[in-house]
Formats: structure tokens, C-alpha cells, sequence
């Protein structure tokens, strides 16, 4: 296990998002009071006295380099296989084919099971040791899954993980291979995220995503740290994020704002818009009809890893959508295809069908006039394509199959054959 050179303790305490309750910064989520989601609440005017941009600077090249903006203490060893940490790339032949002249790409492809979930482990599974647990779970469509094994395995903890019985092969297998315990559930995320609830109340283990999750939901904020950090210590003017749960949405907008409380950028809007596939797209139907309520779906559709039927997070995250001034849209399997493909065939970046749906939308959205031409642009990029390459059957393939002389191939190659 790591442990970083002791820094001076961050105050963190759980307060209700709806009542505003506060309570101690124990392993739960849920408010006795109302029943609301808890999140961590911060002293923010300890963290301006300690922490700065030179501090920041000087520590790791990954997620822990913002240690003290999350919520573990000086002591605790952190589970670290270098999530996070990301390249922030310029894309400029993906920004001249859809006619945005700034944009970049987040590519959290490169973590180390080459999704952004490595980041929300790895602060649930720290804060998980720090609570005394030798067990930890989580309910996913996938990429959690693997980054739960992963991360548990490096730290010594026993593992369950708990997935819809149709999930991508490849996800299943990476997971097994971890030394998790799967449990492949006939249902929905949706039933697979209730079953989990069940086990959270009946057995002492974490659930990354249940018990811990006011942990876990912080690790999504270093997105939003790292983009401003790679920009120069700028916020962007427009976002794209991709919409399951509506968590990544919501911690990043938190992330960008917590940076300018603190004084560690300049203070300036940024949109944030979302992106869903069409056959999972509560959040995006919501938003185009006006609706202030999330009426939730059956998923369907190739885009697995954001088949959350019911967002937890969906309502909150339309919320920013809206006050922030930007837009949510969705994309059939086709365009997720496409956007796959396009990503891939400009920027050399081979992303999973999530990201596949936040590149068709970022398209629509800039089709749509949506996207201004003054704005510097941040498309999230969370997971490697390598997961899902069965989205493209049929859609990509050999350039030519021909016998294996000379001749054949240049008749090929000049169209003779």
C-alpha cells in the first residue's frame, strides 16, 4: 500500500443534499432525517490556507496529487495502482470534422482498467480500509466492476461484484480474472443496484457504491481538478459528460466550483451538457420535453455502461444542465458507432460505446448550434474501447483478405480486384 507524506488533516463531515442535515463521516449515504443522498461537506476555509497551486503541483502524478480536497485523512495508506492523472488532449482534427475550433479530449481511457472508475475505487476502497472492512462490493454495468477487482486485489481485500448477466464478455472475464467473485444477475442494473442494497444492509461489507458512496461519488471530482490544472489553471467554457447515474455529471460541476471557492482559478461559467444513448435516455427525454421529473426506462441498446434505467443522480444532474446553460441530447446505436469511429480515426483514441455516445453528441449538439464557436470545448473520454469491441461487428473489418503473393495485393491496391 502507499502512503503519501502527512499533510495537515482536511475537516470533512456528511451533510443531506436535500435537508442539509449534517452527520459524522461514517460508511453510510443515506440522511436519517429526510432519507436524502449524503455527500461530504468540506472546511473550505481550512483548505484556502492549505492548499495551493504550488501544493498541488508538488504531489503525485496521479488522483492524489488533490489529497487534501478529498475525503480521506493524513494516516490512511491510499489504494493506488496511478489512477488518474489523464492526458488532456488537444483534438484538432476531431474539432475541424465537427467545426468546433477548441476542443480537447479528457481521455480516462489510460487508467490503469482504462476507465474513469479507477478514480471513484480508488477513494471508496482508501475510505473503505480506513473503516476497517475486509470485504468490499459494488453493483455495475462493467467498468466498475473491473476497477473494484483490480483495486482490491492490489490491496489485499476480499471482493464481490455484482452485474447484469448480459454485460460485455470482456467485462466479465477482466473482472474474474482480478480474483472478484461475480455474481451475474438476471435483470437490470436497476434490479442489480436493489439486491445490492439488500446485501449492503445484511452484511458487513463496503459497497463502493451503496455504503461508501459519499466517498466514492468524491473521486469523479478530480476530472474537473485535472482539467482546470491542465489548462493552465482555467476553467473550459462547455463540457460534455456522459449520463448513466448522472454522478459524473453532477461531481464535476462540484469540481469545477470548488476550485474557484478556493481561489485556484478564476471564477467563470462553464455549461455543462450531457450525453445519453437512445435507448437508455431518461435524463436527455426529460430535458427535451421540459419536465422537471426523470421518468425512468428499460434499458436497451449496445451502450452497456450507461444502461442505468433510473438515475439515481439523473434529477440533480438535469438541474446543472439547465442553470448552467447547456443541453442534453442522445444518439441511436448507429451514431454511437459512428462517433466511436470518428474519435478513433482522428485522434487515435479507440474508446468504449460510451464514448462513442458523448462524440455523437457532441456532434448533434454543435449541428444544433449548441456548442459556440468562442468556447473552448472538454469532451470526456471515460472508458477503452477494447471492452466492447463486439459494438463494431460488422461495422469495421479487413481493408482486403487476398492470397498471399505480391501480385494479389497490387491488384488490390489499383482496384483491379
Amino acid at each position: 500500500m502507499s502512503t503519501e507524506p502527512v499533510a495537515p488533516a482536511t475537516p470533512i463531515e456528511l451533510a443531506c443534499r436535500e435537508c442539509g442535515a449534517r452527520s459524522p463521516a461514517e460508511p453510510r449515504s443515506i440522511c436519517e432525517e429526510c432519507f436524502g443522498p449524503l455527500e461530504v461537506s468540506y472546511d473550505e476555509e481550512f483548505l484556502r490556507r492549505h492548499v495551493s497551486r504550488e501544493s498541488i503541483a508538488a504531489g503525485p502524478g496521479t488522483l492524489w496529487r488533490y489529497r487534501p480536497l478529498l475525503p480521506v485523512s493524513p494516516g490512511d495508506p491510499t489504494v493506488d495502482l496511478g489512477a488518474g492523472w489523464t492526458p488532456l488532449r488537444r483534438a484538432t482534427q476531431l474539432g475541424e470534422a465537427l467545426g468546433i475550433p477548441e476542443l480537447w479530449i479528457k481521455d480516462d481511457t489510460r487508467n490503469p482498467t482504462a476507465a474513469f472508475k479507477d478514480r471513484v475505487v480508488a477513494v471508496a476502497l482508501t475510505k473503505a480500509q480506513a473503516f476497517g472492512y475486509k470485504t468490499v462490493a459494488c453493483a455495475s454495468t462493467g467498468n466498475l466492476a473491473n476497477a473494484t477487482a483490480a483495486a482490491a486485489a492490489w490491496a489485499g481485500l476480499d471482493s464481490y461484484v455484482f452485474v447484469p448477466s448480459n454485460l460485455e464478455r470482456a467485462k466479465i472475464v477482466a473482472t474474474a480474472a482480478f480474483g472478484a467473485k461475480v455474481v451475474a444477475v438476471d435483470g437490470t442494473y436497476d434490479d442489480v443496484n436493489r439486491l445490492c442494497t439488500e446485501v449492503a444492509d445484511a452484511l458487513p461489507w463496503a459497497f463502493v457504491n451503496v455504503n461508501v458512496r459519499p466517498y466514492y461519488a468524491e473521486g469523479s471530482k478530480t476530472l474537473a481538478f485535472e482539467t482546470a490544472e491542465q489548462l493552465g489553471w482555467r476553467l473550459p467554457g462547455h463540457v460534455v459528460v456522459a449520463v448513466a447515474s448522472g454522478a459524473l455529471l453532477t461531481k464535476i460541476h462540484q469540481g469545477f466550483r470548488q476550485l474557484a471557492r478556493l481561489g485556484l482559478v478564476e471564477d467563470r461559467p462553464v455549461r455543462i451538457s450531457g450525453a445519453q444513448a437512445a435507448g437508455c435516455a431518461p435524463v436527455s427525454t426529460a430535458f427535451r420535453e421540459g419536465a422537471d421529473e426523470i421518468t425512468p426506462v428499460r434499458p436497451t441498446g449496445i451502450a452497456k455502461s450507461l444502461h442505468i434505467g433510473n438515475p439515481a443522480d439523473g434529477y440533480h444532474a438535469l438541474g446543472i444542465v439547465r442553470e448552467t446553460g447547456g443541453a442534453v441530447d442522445d444518439v441511436s446505436d448507429e451514431e454511437v458507432v459512428a462517433g466511436i469511429r470518428l474519435l478513433a480515426e482522428t485522434e487515435g483514441i479507440f474508446a468504449e460505446t460510451a464514448g462513442g455516445v458523448t462524440i455523437g453528441v457532441l456532434r448533434k449538439l454543435r449541428e444544433a448550434g449548441a456548442i459556440r464557436d468562442d468556447e473552448s470545448v472538454v469532451a470526456y473520454v471515460t472508458g477503452g474501447g477494447f471492452k466492447t469491441t463486439e459494438a463494431l461487428t460488422g461495422a469495421v473489418g479487413p481493408w482486403a483478405t487476398v492470397p498471399p503473393s505480391f501480385e494479389a495485393f497490387e491488384d488490390r491496391l489499383e482496384g483491379r480486384s
